[in-house]
């Protein structure tokens, strides 16, 4: 299905009424019943948000697979070393659609997936409707032991957090990361989810509690700086838009300045989405893994 101008233009608007309706809510309850606003705000923190143009790849070779009893569909193109594309927070497979011919015609299989609740993929174990990072990194290591070990792994936003966790704590193995528009601390996601709905301190602080209830892991694990001294972390190449207003450029700087050998490539007018449509990204990051392919060739044996 394709939307009309008009038709995106109503659901951007809709969205923004509904957070202008949920402000004054929220201001009343970080004064006087921060704990009920906690709830709501954990209830739509996990909730994913709908994407009216969400829709399949029409020309990969689809695949499904199950975790948690319930089936993660995915899309595979071309042959030769695995690049694996992993969306983020809302998103779905065909937003890195722009990445998948030129891999292709560089000599790379390209694999990606829709995440639970996400695009084609069923429900999570949450519900239809709703997600978690944790999730997303398990069925990226789910589809990762059908295609086996990653040449490189190209995230978006959450993507590349959930992707770095595969990496950190499942059985992915990769040689290169790549992160466009990183979400690099869990904090910084919730900073910007407070300020759109117009809670304080008094709710975040319990958010953030539930939060890490939900999951069973302490929100510190979500900070991707950790990983910089990670023995087996593989290569960086993080691109990030200086106006990004979802995902924190200054993170992703930081997080840079750590990781030995990183290397950050910094756009401007971009934003959080159309970084992943840019001409110019694409080149740089399939550049990117064919000079790498190109390292280890020249190897000696």
């Amino acid at each position: 299905m394709t939307l009309s101008v008009s038709d995106k233009s109503t659901i951007v608007r809709a969205r923004r009424r509904s957070v202008r309706l949920v402000r004054p809510a929220f201001g009343t309850l970080e004064r006087v019943a921060p704990a009920v606003g906690a709830r709501w705000a954990e209830r739509l923190w996990f909730t994913v948000p709908r994407d009216g143009r969400a829709r399949s790849p029409e020309d990969g070779a689809s695949f499904e697979i199950q975790l948690h009893g319930r089936v993660v569909r995915g899309w595979t193109w071309g042959r030769g070393p695995v690049v694996y594309l992993v969306h983020g927070w809302g998103g779905y497979a065909g937003q890195l659609a722009p990445f998948v011919q030129p891999l292709v015609a560089a000599g790379f299989t390209v694999v990606a997936h829709d995440a639970p609740s996400h695009g084609a993929s069923d429900g999570g174990r949450h519900g239809p409707r709703a997600g978690d990072i944790i999730e997303s990194a398990q069925s990226l290591d789910a589809v990762a032991a059908r295609y086996g070990p990653a040449h490189a792994v190209v995230g978006h936003s959450m993507g590349a957090m959930a992707s770095t966790l595969a990496i950190r704590h499942g059985w992915l193995g990769a040689r290169r990361l790549v992160m466009v528009a990183p979400m690099v601390k869990i904090d910084d996601a919730l900073a910007v989810f407070a300020a759109r709905l117009g809670f304080g301190a008094r709710i975040g602080r319990r958010l953030a509690r539930r939060v890490e209830r939900r999951v069973g892991v302490s929100l510190a694990e979500f900070d991707l700086v950790t990983m910089t001294s990670d023995p087996a972390r593989p290569r960086l190449l993080a691109i990030h838009d200086r106006g990004d207003r979802e995902t924190s450029f200054r993170s992703t700087d930081a997080l840079v300045a750590g990781w030995p050998d990183a290397e950050l490539v910094a756009t401007k007018g971009l934003g959080h989405r159309r970084i992943l449509r840019d001409p110019a990204v694409v080149r740089t990051v399939v550049d990117t893994l064919v000079t790498d392919t190109a390292d280890v060739l020249s190897r000696p044996a």
